[in-house]
């Protein structure tokens, strides 16, 4: 999950998580962050496989913002908050 610089949140997947950060903040990542830039990773997980993964961004597509912001300072929780440029 990243942090748009408006303060949206934008989800997604990718087997390649630093590949994606960047392409994200050179415009190529996707139409939502395009316009958005720069972005920065405040929340990420690892799932077993792609399938797991897509259903995992589904979930939490779903969720409130209040719910995922809350995912992201969750103690102990897999995150990072300084991935903003490559």
């Amino acid at each position: 999950m990243v942090r748009c610089r408006t303060g949206e949140l934008y989800t997604g997947c990718t087997s390649d998580l630093k590949r994606r950060i960047a392409q994200h903040n050179r415009g190529a990542g996707s139409k939502f962050t395009r316009a958005r830039r720069p972005v920065s990773l405040i929340y990420q997980e690892l799932c077993g496989g792609k399938s797991a993964a897509l259903r995992r961004e589904l979930e939490i597509k779903g969720l409130r913002r209040s719910q995922k912001l809350a995912l992201a300072a969750k103690p102990g929780a897999v995150h990072t908050a300084s991935a903003t440029t490559e």
